[in-house]
């Protein structure tokens, strides 16, 4: 009874919608009484009784419809608190398990590589279990690994990056994947390499072993190789030089000091990969990006049929703009060029939206990147909008160890609210999938509060403690036990001392009684003589 009480609390806000109902159920009954009870039904009548009855019935409709979608928020929020404090035997879990409300989340499609792309798929994955990050698995002509040579793998490095991303402890997974084995004849070579060489052994082809490893390993979303094809990135530059390897791409253009013309593959005509071309086109959202423009993004929307297919989506074409320039590739970039070297490779409309990051970021960590050659990306909005793409600004980076990356839930939050208000401009903002991602997107943004304010305050206490220690010398600090033992017995002396003297005024007191006394006694005496 009382955790049925609990939706009736203020906070639901329920009772509200169930009071709307109980009038249109008033209003309905009084239209129908009065048709029962009225002997001839006048025009007056007969008005009032449409009027109580086509009103009772939208009150009634209102009610049932608003109470059904408050009542689908609540059971995602508090899901979601079940969640995160880890109770998996909650009354919320029992009605709607986290896959059952995620399947119908929207169809997410991340094309891009490096840590970058991990970071997106991190906070995305909060929103929606339909989820695919589209990488490249070919080794570019570089040299095989031992892995790649002694067990036939494709190159793994990106595919276990997003396997990690994906997965519901990223953390463990990253443990467990990237463990090398230190000894024997597995020695120099990790899990991860082990486990998808046997999965490929098993269901016959590399493809078919990444797919199924979504079911095994429990990932949210999916995980597919752009093209299974060995193939080389090559680079035209604009002194006429071609390069042939992708690792001597950035060297040979800060040792020329000149910029890239463009990339292309060899050969030309790789084939998709299983599953990535039905990806995009059933896909919501695509996005492209972050990461390296000319040797992670464009390489992969260069595979066959890739950039035309994304150029007929009807979706959301989002390019997420990477934070910092990188040397050797876009010196001195704004978020304009890195457009237009997409659609100079892939053709124009492949992007409608573009993400850039606003976010005031720690001189120090700046100063850094700068020595390495590269600075934060100018975002010249009049040339973005000159290109018919619509920019999309927020603070969106964070520091992760020394680098600067994007903030995993602060990117999934702008990308999840332009999805939204697409829903909206589609006039579909009353159906499931908007209510799903409107309730999971409050939850975070309270979560994120919640944190920051809780971080605000640890901070605020390490600085004070920070500055009381700076306030103690060295001696004080090497010598606090000893020092604090001088003082106590210092305390202890002066309170001894208080006694003694109070002690000593009272016998004091006590002694010149006593002297009154024999006085007295003493010239009563002599006057009595």
């Amino acid at each position: 009874m009382k955790k049925f009480l609990k939706w009736f609390k203020n906070s639901t806000k329920i009772k509200r919608w169930l009071f709307l109902i109980l009038i249109g159920i008033v209003l309905a009954c009084f239209g129908f009484s009065k048709i029962l009870v009225t002997d001839k039904l006048e025009l007056k009548d007969l008005i009032e009784i449409i009027a109580s009855f086509v009103a009772g019935f939208v009150f009634l409709v209102i009610g049932i419809v608003f109470i059904q979608r408050r009542t689908l928020e609540i059971v995602i929020e508090r899901n979601q608190i079940q969640l995160s404090k880890g109770n998996n035997k909650s009354e919320i879990t029992d009605l709607v398990s986290e896959k059952g409300i995620y399947r119908k989340g929207p169809k997410i499609v991340v094309i891009g590589g490096g840590a970058g792309l991990n970071n997106v798929l991190e906070g995305l994955k909060k929103y929606t279990s339909n989820l695919t990050a589209i990488i490249s698995v070919t080794s570019y002509g570089e040299e095989k690994s031992k892995a790649q040579q002694n067990l036939k793998l494709q190159p793994t490095e990106n595919l276990k990056d997003g396997i990690i991303a994906l997965a519901n402890n990223s953390k463990d997974m990253n443990a467990l994947m990237n463990y090398n084995f230190k000894e024997g004849k597995l020695k120099d070579f990790t899990f991860g390499d082990i486990y998808l060489s046997a999965m490929q052994n098993v269901y016959g082809n590399f493809a078919k072993s990444i797919q199924k490893t979504r079911e095994i390993l429990s990932i949210t979303g999916n995980v597919l190789p752009i093209t299974l094809d060995e193939m080389n990135i090559c680079a035209e530059l604009q002194d006429g030089t071609i390069i042939t390897q992708r690792s001597k791409i950035s060297q040979t253009v800060m040792d020329k000091v000149t910029k890239i013309n463009r990339v292309y593959l060899n050969p030309a005509n790789c084939k998709t990969a299983p599953g990535v071309l039905e990806a995009i086109k059933d896909a919501d959202a695509i996005i492209i990006g972050p990461g390296s423009i000319y040797t992670d993004v464009i390489p992969n929307l260069l595979v066959k049929n890739v950039a035309k297919t994304i150029r007929e989506s009807k979706a959301l074409k989002i390019y997420l703009s990477n934070i910092m320039t990188e040397p050797g590739q876009t010196d001195d970039y704004s978020v304009s060029e890195h457009i237009n070297s997409i659609v100079e490779h892939c053709g124009k409309g492949i992007v409608n939206f573009c993400i850039s990051d606003i976010g005031e970021i720690v001189p120090e960590y700046i100063r850094k990147y700068n020595l390495m050659g590269s600075s934060t990306v100018e975002i010249d909005s009049d040339k973005i909008k000159g290109e018919n793409v619509q920019l999309i600004k927020g603070e969106l980076a964070s520091i992760d160890g020394t680098h600067i990356r994007h903030d995993p839930d602060k990117t999934a939050q702008l990308i999840i609210e332009l999805i939204c208000t697409d829903l909206k401009f589609k006039d579909k903002h009353n159906d499931e999938q908007y209510m799903l991602l409107n309730s999971r997107l409050k939850y975070e943004k309270k979560k994120i509060k919640k944190n920051n304010i809780n971080k605000g305050k640890r901070t605020k206490e390490k600085q004070q403690h920070i500055l009381a220690r700076k306030k103690k010398s060295k001696f004080s600090d090497k010598y606090e036990e000893r020092i604090q033992s001088i003082k106590e017995s210092e305390k202890t002396r002066i309170e001894n001392r208080k006694i003694q003297e109070k002690a000593q005024k009272l016998i004091a007191e006590e002694e010149a009684k006593e002297k009154e006394r024999f006085l007295k006694e003493t010239y009563s005496k002599k006057a009595k003589k």
